[in-house]
This record gives C-alpha cells, structure tokens and sequence, in this order.
C-alpha cells in the first residue's frame, strides 16, 4: 500500500513539496509593509492604455503596466447608468511615485474623471519587489 498526502501525492512528494515551500517562503519579503504599490485605472481604449502605459514605464514612474481587456465596464455617471467596453491596467510602482503617476494620467487620459485606486503591496517575492524599486529609480541592472 502506497502512503498518499494531500492531492494523492505520494508521501515523500510532500516531504519535498514542504522543502520547497520553505525554500520560496525564504525568498518572500514578509514585512508587514512595503514601499511598493499596485495601482488600478480604467481606460477606454487600448490606444489610450498603451500611451498611458508606455508613458509611466518610459518615465520610470512604473516597472511595469499590464493591460487587460477588452472587459465590460458597468457604472453610475451623472445619475445615469451605463455599460462601455474598457482596458483595466495594473500597475506596479512604489508610494514616492504615486502623486507622479497620478499626473501623468490625468495628462494623458480621454476621461473627464480617470479611476486611480492605489494598493499598499504587503509582501512579495524579495527579487520582484526589488525589481520595482530599482525600475522607477532608474538603477535597474542590465540583467534584469
């Protein structure tokens, strides 16, 4: 009779899965607080999201924008409801950056009000988060 762990894997599978486990939790930072920040905005179109993107990255404003869509956006403007097609971009920089980022997307958005919602990143892979940091500050390594 073979011993299972969890998921049905074997026993000493989960012997090394723990192993691992501790090895990447030793990477993480687990300060109860960071510098760094994720930041949400909507655009309405990829044009827009990709020049407000390319701004922040170029800028070293923000290590890295994703944008995602097209999604389905549903809203209360000026006491109306409404339903438009949207780009969601995330965005990660740190606090120091925050008022910059603001501004260049209030410069270059088509809205008459850009959703800004900001994030504090509690914890995260130490490399990653170190990553940020040097990306906005204009250290980045050549490696990375």
């Amino acid at each position: 009779m073979r011993i299972r762990g969890p998921a049905g894997v074997p026993a000493g599978g989960v012997v090394r899965r723990a192993a691992g486990l501790r090895q990447f939790a030793a990477t993480v930072d687990n300060a109860s607080m960071t510098d760094k920040r994720l930041v949400l905005s909507t655009c309405g179109s990829r044009e827009v999201a990709t020049k407000i993107a390319r701004a922040l990255v170029d800028g070293q404003v923000a290590a890295c924008v994703n944008v995602l869509g097209p999604m389905e956006s549903v809203y209360r403007w000026k006491g109306r409801v409404e339903t438009n097609q949207e780009f969601l971009l995330l965005i990660k920089t740190t606090a120091e950056n925050f008022e910059r980022l603001c501004a260049e997307i209030r410069r270059l958005t088509s809205y008459e009000l850009p959703e800004v919602l900001q994030f504090t990143v509690e914890a995260g892979l130490e490399g990653y988060l170190d990553w940020i940091g040097d990306s906005v500050t204009g250290t980045q390594s050549p490696e990375r």
